[in-house]
C-alpha cells in the first residue's frame, strides 16, 4: 500500500470529491470482487488493494493525513504531531526547535534526527522492542437479505477465535463492519489493529433487490385478480394483509411503503413491491370451456403496439 498512490489505485485525481471516490470504489470493487472472479488471485489482490485505498480516502481525517504526509501516514504507529514537528524542523534548515512537551524527557541541544524518526514511526529506545500499532485484518462475512433488513448477530471464527458480530440493519453488498481492537497484535506493547469485515449479501431465491426497494412475485387466482381480494403477503418482518384491487392485471405492482431495505445509520427505508402473477387453474377441457365466454370481452388486441 505504501508503494502506490492511493488515488491512482482508485483512478481518481487528488482533488476528487467524496462522491467521486465512492463511485470509483464501487465500480472497481464490483469488477474485481472474488465472487465474480473465482480462483483469480490477481483479481482478489486487486480487490484488496482497492478496498484498502477506499478505506483511507473515504475517511476525511485519514485522507487529510495522507494528503499531508503521503505514504508515511499509513505506517503503523505514525504520529502526525511529531511528523509535523519534523517537517517544521526540516523547513527551518535543520535548526533546533522548541520541543514543547518534551522538556522533561532528557533531550537537550539540537534535536537528534534518528530520535524523531523513532518517535514518529513507533520505535523505542535502543534494545527495546519496537512499539507500534498492530496490523488491520480483513475478512468476509456472508449474510442473508433478511439479516440486512432486520439486523442480526452472527458468530464468526477467526484465527481460532470466535467473535460475536452485530450486523446493523441497512448493510449492503460491499459494506464494511469495523471491530476495533480485534486485528493483529501491536508490537512492543502497542495497541492492536482493527478487524474489518466485508459484507457479502447472498441473493434471495424469491426477493429481488433494486437499491433499497424489494420486489416479490405474488401469485393470485383469476377470481382474485378480477373481483379483488385481501391476501396475506410475507415480509421479512412478519406477514401483512394486502388488498388486491378489482381488475388487477398480471404484472401490477402493489407498494408497501417502508417495508424495504433500511438506510444504514439513517431513518429512511425503501419500499416492498408485490408483483402480481395471475395463475391459471388446473383443468383440461373443463378449463377451455370455462374461458370461451371470455373471448368476446377482449375488445382490443392485447398485443397491439408491440414491435421490435
Amino acid at each position: 500500500m505504501a508503494e502506490r498512490d492511493l488515488y491512482s489505485i482508485l483512478g481518481v485525481p487528488r482533488g476528487a470529491s467524496a462522491e467521486e471516490i465512492k463511485k470509483a470504489y464501487r465500480r472497481l470493487a464490483h469488477k474485481t470482487h472474488p465472487d465474480k472472479n473465482p480462483g483469480n488471485k490477481q483479481a482478489e489482490e486487486r480487490f484488496k488493494e482497492v478496498t484498502a485505498a477506499h478505506e483511507v480516502l473515504s475517511d476525511p481525517r485519514r485522507r487529510k493525513l495522507y494528503d499531508e504526509f503521503g505514504a508515511d501516514s499509513l505506517r503503523s504507529g505514525f504520529d502526525p504531531a511529531r511528523a509535523e514537528e519534523y517537517r517544521r524542523w526540516r523547513g527551518g534548515g535543520g535548526q533546533p526547535f522548541d520541543l514543547g512537551g518534551f522538556e522533561g524527557s532528557g533531550f537537550g541541544g539540537p534535536f537528534d534526527l534518528g530520535s524523531i524518526f523513532e518517535q514518529i514511526f513507533g520505535g523505542g529506545a535502543p534494545g527495546r522492542p519496537r512499539r507500534g500499532r498492530g496490523d488491520d485484518v480483513r475478512a468476509a462475512v456472508d449474510i442473508e437479505l433478511g439479516d440486512a433488513v432486520r439486523g442480526a448477530e452472527r458468530e464468526i471464527r477467526l484465527d481460532n477465535r470466535t467473535l460475536k458480530v452485530k450486523i446493523p440493519s441497512g448493510v449492503s453488498d460491499g459494506s464494511q463492519i469495523r471491530l476495533a481492537g480485534q486485528g493483529g497484535p501491536g508490537g512492543g506493547g502497542g495497541p492492536p489493529g482493527d478487524l474489518y469485515l466485508e459484507v457479502r449479501l447472498r441473493p434471495h431465491p424469491l426477493v429481488r433487490r433494486e437499491g433499497r426497494d424489494l420486489y416479490l412475485d405474488l401469485p393470485v387466482t383469476i377470481p382474485e385478480a378480477v373481483n379483488g381480494a385481501e391476501v396475506t403477503l410475507p415480509t421479512f418482518e412478519g406477514p401483512v394483509r394486502l388488498r388486491i384491487p378489482p381488475g388487477s392485471q398480471s404484472g401490477t405492482r402493489l407498494r408497501l411503503r417502508g417495508k424495504g431495505l433500511p438506510e444504514l445509520r439513517g431513518r429512511e427505508r425503501g419500499d416492498l413491491y408485490a408483483v402480481l402473477k395471475v395463475v391459471l387453474p388446473e383443468g383440461g377441457e373443463e378449463l377451455r370451456q370455462a374461458v370461451k365466454p371470455l373471448e368476446p370481452l377482449y375488445r382490443a388486441d392485447p398485443r397491439a403496439g408491440i414491435s421490435l
